[in-house]
C-alpha cells in the first residue's frame, strides 16, 4: 500500500472511530467524500485508488475536485464546504503520521471554504401545525402512530435521528413528565413534555404495548422506522394538510421543519435563546440566532417602538410653467 491508504485508514479507525467516537452520520459523510474524491483522482491520474500516493492530491487536484461537486454533480456550496472539512481533516492527521509531505499538506490546508447565502429559516405557524397534525387518519394504527410522531417532533425539536432512536423506555409520563434521548455528538438531554403530548403518548404506548426496549415509533413489523420513512411520512401529510391550508403548499416541510417550527414556539412565547439552544441539543448557544432572524413578529414589535421620521408623501411639481410644459412632453 502507498502512503495514503495505510493513513486513510488509520484516520477512520484511529482518529474518528476510537479516539472521537463519531457518530455513523459523521463517518457515513466522511466515507463518502472521500469515495468520490479518490474516484476522481483515480481517473485525473490513472491510478487505481489503492495505488496513490498522498502526493498526488495536491491543491490542483483537490480544487479541481471541489469544481466537479459544484458543475457536474450540481452540489450546493454548502455541500462543497462539507466536503471540504472532511478532506482537511484527514490532513490535519496527515501531517502528524507523514511528516515529510508537511509543505504539501499545508498548501491543502489553506484551501477556503466558499461563502455561500444563508437561507432564512422555515419554519411553521400555530395554524399549520394544527393542519399539519389533523392529517393523519386515526381511525388506523398508521395514522395514530404518525399522528404521535408529528405531535412530540413538533413540540420538542428532536432531529430525526433521535426520534428514531428513542424505546419505550426514554417516555418518561408521570410527574415531570419528559422523553430522554442520545443526540449528536453523544450528548444524552431530557427534554418536558406538555400535557396533550402526554396525553397522546399514553394512549399510544398502551395500544403499541411491548418491552422497554422496543422502539417507540415501528414499523408494521416492528422494526424502528428509517430515517427516510420518516421523511416521506412527513412529506405526504404536509402535503395531505395543504388542502384545508394553503399556505403548506407553499412550503417545503421535512422533518426538519418541525424542529424549525418547535424552536420559533418557544421564541414566539418568550423563550430566550440561551434556553432555546440546549433545548434542541445545540453545543453553540449562537446557532439559535437564526431564528430571530427569521421571526418577523418580534422585528415587527421592535418596528412599533421606533418613532418613524417627521417627512410626509408628495410627487414632484414644476415652480415654472415652460419646466412644466417640458415635464409634460
Amino acid at each position: 500500500m502507498s502512503a495514503l491508504a495505510p493513513i486513510l485508514q488509520g484516520f477512520f479507525t484511529d482518529k474518528l472511530i476510537r479516539q472521537r467516537r463519531a457518530g455513523p452520520n459523521t463517518i457515513a459523510a466522511y466515507r463518502d467524500t472521500w469515495r468520490l474524491l479518490l474516484q476522481f483522482a483515480s481517473c485525473a491520474t490513472g491510478t487505481d485508488p489503492s495505488g496513490l500516493d498522498l502526493a498526488q492530491l495536491d491543491t490542483a487536484l483537490v480544487t479541481a475536485f471541489l469544481t466537479y461537486l459544484e458543475t457536474e454533480r450540481a452540489n450546493t456550496t454548502a455541500t462543497r464546504n462539507a466536503r471540504l472539512a472532511a478532506i482537511r481533516s484527514l490532513f490535519h492527521y496527515a501531517a502528524l503520521h507523514a511528516p515529510e509531505h508537511a509543505e504539501h499538506i499545508s498548501r491543502v490546508l489553506t484551501i477556503p471554504p466558499k461563502r455561500c447565502d444563508r437561507a432564512v429559516v422555515c419554519y411553521l405557524t400555530a395554524a399549520e401545525i394544527d393542519a399539519l397534525l389533523a392529517s393523519p387518519d386515526r381511525a388506523t394504527w398508521l395514522g395514530r402512530r404518525d399522528h404521535a410522531l408529528l405531535l412530540l417532533a413538533c413540540q420538542t425539536g428532536l432531529r430525526v435521528c433521535e426520534l428514531i432512536g428513542l424505546t419505550r423506555s426514554d417516555i418518561q409520563l408521570s410527574t415531570g413528565a419528559h422523553v430522554r434521548c442520545h443526540g449528536k455528538g453523544r450528548k444524552d438531554r431530557a427534554t418536558p413534555l406538555t400535557t396533550q403530548t402526554v396525553a397522546t403518548l399514553r394512549v399510544w404506548l398502551t395500544e403499541c404495548g411491548g418491552q422497554d426496549h422496543d422502539p417507540l415509533f415501528a414499523t408494521s413489523r416492528g422494526h424502528p422506522l428509517p430515517r427516510d420513512a420518516v421523511q416521506k411520512l412527513v412529506a405526504k401529510h404536509a402535503a395531505h394538510a395543504a388542502t384545508n391550508c394553503p399556505n403548506l403548499s407553499t412550503k417545503h416541510v421535512t422533518p426538519h421543519t418541525l424542529r424549525h417550527s418547535a424552536a420559533m414556539a418557544l421564541l414566539h412565547a418568550g423563550v430566550d435563546t440561551s434556553v432555546i439552544a440546549p433545548w434542541l441539543g445545540h453545543e453553540d448557544p449562537g446557532s439559535a440566532q437564526a431564528y430571530l432572524h427569521a421571526d418577523m413578529t418580534i422585528k415587527e414589535k421592535a418596528l412599533e417602538r421606533i418613532r418613524p421620521p417627521n417627512t410626509s408623501p408628495g410627487r414632484y411639481h414644476a415652480p415654472d410653467t415652460l419646466l412644466a410644459f417640458l415635464e409634460g412632453l
